[in-house]
């Protein structure tokens, strides 16, 4: 309903934030809510919830809680978060931990609401939708093949996304230095790589991986081709965050290029793995994972810490009961 037109080139988080929170203005005014939802660490967030704040309206944070203890990784993600915090009324937290992370930030309990994660709801919705849909998974194929990778049932698929800020210049040297190890190492399985527009992702990238037989650099993909891949793919190599969550709802263990992680409940249970931006070690363990049935399969099927499905109805029934005791 609103376009904020936030997309420039060249642009940076100064150029975001304040964007986001000019913009904010205008829609706040015009919608007059009781109460703003933002969702997650990104810049969009803590500027929205700023903007908010300076119209004394409720925020409600969804993906409440996630830490990783250090502001610059990931950055800016983390201080987003932290931020974000110190000015929201409802707190959705994910996970139980997610909460003890606010509980010791002396968030109130009355004000913490524990609720699963809502990118398993969507996740579930997408795949229910892809399976029963013939013609539906059929477009998503042809999308997919347009971009330059047909899937193919008799390989195995590594699906790649890298992306962080803080993995610029060496890291995504190191990343992409393995991924061609790898490729060359293990002929019989495809590497399909979504690159992000970001030319600090694009150069290293198109240098090093360019001309690989068995590697595929894609244009980035919309939500569902994504999740299509995402249930397809063998092992997930990546430094996203939601990745974390999906991946293992799916059966897929997740090999995480960084060094941190926000999301520790997925490391316990054994479904993610730090591999961080050393080329060696995610050369060791992606092929540990592709040559050891037993190793695989450990992490394949680790209990999904993140819930079941049902995050989006716990945080409308909460609004709800608080709207009606209001």
């Amino acid at each position: 309903h609103y376009d904020l037109d936030i997309m420039k080139h060249g642009q940076d988080l100064y150029d975001v934030t304040s964007k986001v929170l000019l913009g904010m203005r205008t829609v706040l005014n015009d919608f007059t809510p009781d109460v703003v939802l933002v969702h997650g660490d990104t810049t969009t967030t803590i500027s929205t919830t700023l903007a908010s704040f300076y119209q004394k309206i409720d925020v409600g944070h969804v993906e409440a809680g996630l830490r990783t203890g250090d502001i610059y990784s990931p950055w800016p993600e983390e201080a987003n978060r932290l931020l974000t915090t110190q000015i929201t009324k409802y707190h959705f937290a994910p996970t139980l931990a997610n909460k003890a992370n606010l509980q010791k930030e002396h968030i109130k309990d009355e004000d913490i609401i524990v609720t699963g994660n809502t990118v398993i709801d969507s996740l579930f919705m997408v795949i229910e939708k892809i399976n029963n849909e013939k013609l539906l998974r059929k477009d998503l194929e042809d999308k997919i093949s347009n971009l330059g990778y047909t899937y193919d049932e008799t390989k195995r698929l590594v699906l790649v996304t890298g992306h962080r800020r803080e993995n610029f210049g060496d890291g995504f040297l190191n990343i992409c230095n393995g991924l061609k190890e790898l490729a060359q190492k293990h002929s019989d399985v495809d590497f399909v790589y979504p690159v992000h527009l970001n030319p600090n992702v694009q150069k290293p990238v198109k240098e090093i991986l360019t001309g690989i037989d068995n590697v595929y650099l894609i244009d980035p993909l919309d939500y569902l081709p994504f999740v299509y891949l995402l249930n397809k793919c063998h092992i997930i190599l990546t430094d996203s965050g939601g990745v974390q969550e999906e991946a293992p709802s799916l059966g897929k263990p997740v090999l995480v290029m960084r060094d941190t992680t926000e999301r520790p409940e997925a490391l316990e249970a054994g479904t993610v793995m730090l591999v961080g931006t050393n080329k060696e070690t995610i050369v060791s363990n992606v092929s540990k994972l592709l040559e050891n049935e037993e190793m695989y399969k450990k992490m394949a099927y680790a209990h999904n810490p993140y819930g079941d499905g049902t995050a989006c109805k716990n945080i409308v029934n909460y609004l709800k009961k608080v709207h009606d005791e209001v």
